[in-house]
């Protein structure tokens, strides 16, 4: 398990030697201590990053990079249940979906390994006599800031674009979740990635985040993570007109008409929610239902969601495991006992389930009803597993909830009628919108938000935009 910072092609100890624990979210114990980068780390990445730019990797074809983003990818899946179990005590995730989530790290990989020579410019007729045309080129020094709760996915989803397209990286993973995003650039390394090319440095915000947006060096900024942590560093960026791309924060609707199939609809809906035990900036924690279906669908999620099966995500069956930290613990119990004190009534869950690890961080997922659109656990991002049901009496009156919100990222709408489905769609701010699935987010397709929930697109092809300069070129023939 590597536990030091990679700068320049290799594990180094942080400049101040300090060390920080990282702990099991299953049950509290210590699973590494890890380097600590701060500012003068973050200094020689950047100038790793600087000098590999210039290096090898510049003169590398499209064609070249792309073979080594495969490699990656081959071998994230030689490597996959060390990489899944790693990610599964690091995280706190069931191991069967850390399995999955170190699936799609491979596929994205290989996805951009394919897409690096097929990302070009184009001939331009202009009124001039000549030939116009415009190429692609590397922005140059990225730093790539990836969350907790999807760690290696993330950080794939941010270094496959910026690699095919040429870039060098300074990727800081969540303090809470480094293992996976150091042992990745091992493999990367592994896969001939040049030194310099990769720089992973943990550290919290504060020093060494702040540290990797301020760097004078670094072109381009792409976060995922709060919409509060987002606009700081949306700011700080203005200062050297860095590009910048955000994923942040979500309230995502779901939207439930009278005319659904409710049996589809009850069970989608409920891991829309609670999947990674509610930590995900798309689950659709508003469940917003026509007034005619209301209690029939509140009995039924409420059922459905007391089968969950909440426990130590290394035990076989376990569906849900622990939230990510004791603060993130404390910050959700917080909101629970808001919105009861808001007069919402709770269902079910909310409490600590029986037969859990003692130190860990285990919730059972929480339904309310009863709730308003102005109630804080409407409004606000819980991020963790929490729900609130709230009544709608016409298609008017759904578009105007579902809107109502700072945020703009994910959404479902349940409905048989296609022009419905045309009308809400095109109505509901939101930059993902999955009719009669919870299922929104593909590699292959742009993914992002309207609103306080960010800016620019990843995945797909589009995510290759926000690592590249247009420039360009008129060659007269006067």
């Amino acid at each position: 398990m590597l536990t030091k910072l990679w700068i320049d092609g290799g594990p180094v100890s942080a400049l101040s030697g300090r060390t920080y624990p990282v702990v099991n979210p299953a049950d509290g114990a210590l699973l590494a201590k890890v380097s600590e980068g701060g500012a003068a780390d973050i200094d020689a990445a950047v100038d790793a990053a600087v000098k590999a730019a210039g290096g090898p990797w510049s003169r590398m074809t499209a064609r070249e990079r792309g073979r080594i983003l495969l490699k990656i990818a081959g071998l994230i899946r030689a490597q996959r249940e060390t990489l899944a179990l790693l990610e599964c005590r690091n995280a706190g995730k069931p191991l069967g979906d850390a399995r999955e989530e170190m699936d799609l790290a491979a596929d994205t990989f290989e996805y951009y390994g394919g897409a690096a020579n097929k990302h070009f410019g184009e001939t331009i007729p202009v009124s001039g006599a000549g030939l116009d045309y415009t190429l692609r080129e590397p922005v140059g020094v990225c730093g790539l800031i990836v969350p907790w709760n999807f760690p290696l996915v993330i950080a794939a989803w941010k270094l496959g674009p910026a690699l095919a397209c040429g870039n060098t990286v300074v990727l800081k993973p969540s303090p809470e979740t480094p293992l996976t995003a150091l042992a990745l650039a091992k493999l990367a390394a592994e896969a001939g990635l040049p030194e310099g090319v990769l720089n992973v440095v943990p550290g919290p915000g504060p020093g060494c985040g702040d540290a990797l947006v301020r760097h004078p060096k670094v072109r381009k900024i792409s976060f995922t993570g709060s919409t509060a942590t987002g606009t700081g560093i949306m700011k700080e960026a203005a200062d050297g007109i860095k590009r910048v791309s955000l994923e942040l924060g979500g309230k995502s609707p779901n939207i439930v008409f009278d005319d659904c199939d409710l049996d589809l609809c009850v069970e989608k809906s409920v891991w829309s929610v609670f999947y990674n035990a509610g930590q995900d900036c798309c689950a659709r924690s508003r469940i917003l239902v026509h007034r005619k279906l209301h209690d029939k669908f509140v009995d039924r999620l409420v059922a459905r969601t007391k089968r969950f099966v909440v426990g130590h995500p290394e035990k076989k069956g376990t569906q849900i495991g622990p939230v990510i930290s004791h603060r993130q613990h404390s910050k959700i119990a917080a909101y629970i006992a808001s919105g009861k004190a808001e007069g919402a009534e709770l269902l079910c869950g909310g409490v600590r389930p029986k037969g859990v690890p003692k130190n860990g961080f285990y919730l059972s997922p929480a339904v309310f009803a009863g709730a308003d659109a102005e109630m804080r656990i409407a409004r606000e991002e819980i991020f963790g597993p929490v729900v609130c049901v709230i009544p709608f009496k016409d298609e008017g009156e759904a578009i105007a909830l579902a809107n109502d919100s700072a945020y703009g990222l994910s959404a479902s709408v349940w409905t048989r009628d296609v022009g419905r489905v045309l009308r809400v769609t095109r109505a509901v701010q939101s930059g993902v919108i999955s009719v009669n699935t919870s299922s929104s987010v593909h590699l292959e397709a742009p993914f992002g938000g309207y609103k306080g929930s960010g800016l620019g697109r990843e995945l797909g092809l589009k995510a290759l935009d926000l690592y590249s300069e247009v420039k360009n070129v008129f060659i007269s023939n006067v």
